[in-house]
């Protein structure tokens, strides 16, 4: 199994469209990208820990690309707007890719650059190593299935 990392705004929709796409094995909600060590959900929407909420995703790469999870990755979201996906205002709504090797860099530079082609305004999606990752709380898994909504725009 491999492992990715997104940030693109509200983990409970970017969690739920991965797992609804039946391209990874699991998923895990949580916290990475910041200084704090151990955040809790207060400390990380205050927006003084530097986190971002993100989704770490484990798939399986003998039957899902890296690049598919890309492909994924930029339709869920707006990568052209700063620390911001659609009411969500704050740094820990950035979007991010948090790359787990070198080919994975390699490979969401160049998913970057090919989509920045097919806009109009710059991407500002952030590509940075993985740091430790904080597994956010309990309720916060798989929070649009617990809670019956069908998506976490309320």
């Amino acid at each position: 199994m491999s492992l990715a990392t997104f940030a693109a705004g509200c983990f409970w929709g970017v969690e739920e469209a991965f797992l609804s796409s039946g391209l990874v094995r699991k998923t895990l909600v949580g916290y990475t990208g910041g200084h704090l060590s151990g955040p809790n959900y207060s400390q990380v929407c205050s927006g003084t820990t530097g986190h971002a909420e993100a989704v770490q995703l484990e798939f399986d790469p003998s039957k899902t690309e890296y690049s598919q999870l890309l492909a994924l990755f930029w339709k869920i979201h707006d990568p052209t707007t700063m620390n911001r996906q659609g009411p969500d205002v704050g740094e820990q709504y950035r979007s991010a890719i948090f790359y787990h090797n070198e080919q994975q860099k390699i490979e969401a530079e160049r998913s970057r650059d090919a989509h920045q082609n097919h806009l109009n305004k710059k991407i500002v999606t952030q590509i940075a190593p993985v740091q430790a990752f904080y597994p956010a709380e309990e309720y916060h898994q798989q929070y649009i299935r617990k809670s019956g909504n069908n998506s976490c725009r309320f």
